[in-house]
């Protein structure tokens, strides 16, 4: 074993977040868009670390958060009948397995 290697398993989980935003100069929205949805991949050790990580790094890239509602991990969402398709169970992967926030999807809103 090498120094990098931890033999304990990791405690990080992934949560699903759905983070709403509303607009700021240069956030990269469509330009008549009035805010959007994030629906977000994010792990943290809990769900609360996920969203600070996830407000942190969205105003990082110049987007306004104005709130975060939370769908859980992947065992309590399929807990309450969300089927996962292969291609999310992917993305959650990624966010597991680099420790990141990744945004699935963008919908801008609109008057």
């Amino acid at each position: 074993m090498t120094d990098t290697q931890d033999p304990r398993p990791s405690r990080q989980q992934v949560y699903t977040l759905v983070v709403e935003i509303g607009r700021k100069i240069g956030d990269g929205l469509p330009e008549r868009a009035t805010g959007a949805a994030l629906m977000v991949y994010a792990s943290g050790v809990d769900e609360a670390e996920a969203v600070r990580e996830t407000v942190a790094i969205l105003k990082q890239a110049g987007m306004a958060p104005l709130d975060v509602t939370g769908h859980g991990t992947r065992a309590e969402r399929e807990a309450e009948g969300h089927e996962i398709d292969e291609e999310e169970a992917a993305l959650m992967a990624r966010a597991r397995d680099e420790n990141a926030v990744i945004v699935a999807q963008v919908t801008p809103f609109h008057d």
